[in-house]
């Protein structure tokens, strides 16, 4: 059984929330990739966007990943354009359990709207412009997040009954 385990999807599927539900049924140390990346470089991620660009972003964010997968017994959340990087679905597909947390457009239009949140690569969008981002990055991404050893609708469903399908799942 793969000692870890990591959470892919767009940003808004509830990843972060998921993971925090799931690590503890599990015996797992939850873990938010984004929240590792601003510890370890003393930048949020929205500061690491605005000064020193996306590109630099990502390179910063896989290395985080691999440095995490290094260890075990961890639940990781990743952000949304993570597995889109470099080798990293590979990194990820090879050293972990991966599960795929699946939103349709609409739903993740409507929770990245209504999100607390900072998002760098959506915060200033209108509606509109939202709505496009999404559907165009979501079928550049989705070809990397189908790849996950597990894909779970995150729609119409608790957290909770998700968190007991990852760990059955996983358990198998």
């Amino acid at each position: 059984m793969e000692t870890n385990i990591v959470l892919v999807g767009f940003s808004g599927a509830g990843k972060s929330t998921l993971g925090k539900l799931t690590a503890p049924l599990l015996g797992l140390r939850f873990v938010d990739l984004d929240y590792y990346i601003e510890q370890k470089l003393q930048y949020k991620v929205p500061q690491l966007f605005s000064q020193f660009g996306e590109l630099v972003f990502r390179k910063s964010e896989y290395e985080a990943l691999q440095e995490l997968l290094d260890d075990e017994g961890q639940l990781i959340a990743v952000g949304g354009g993570a597995p889109c990087y470099a080798q990293a679905m590979e990194l990820i597909l090879e050293q972990s359990f991966s599960v795929y947390v699946k939103l349709s457009e609409a739903a993740l239009v409507e929770r990245l709207a209504n999100s607390r949140k900072p998002r760098p690569l959506t915060k200033d969008l209108t509606h509109e412009e939202l709505e496009a981002y999404v559907r165009e990055t979501l079928k550049k991404r989705a070809p990397f997040y189908e790849r996950a050893h597990l894909v779970v609708s995150g729609e119409g469903i608790t957290p909770e009954i998700l968190a007991e399908t990852i760990r059955s799942e996983w358990q198998k």
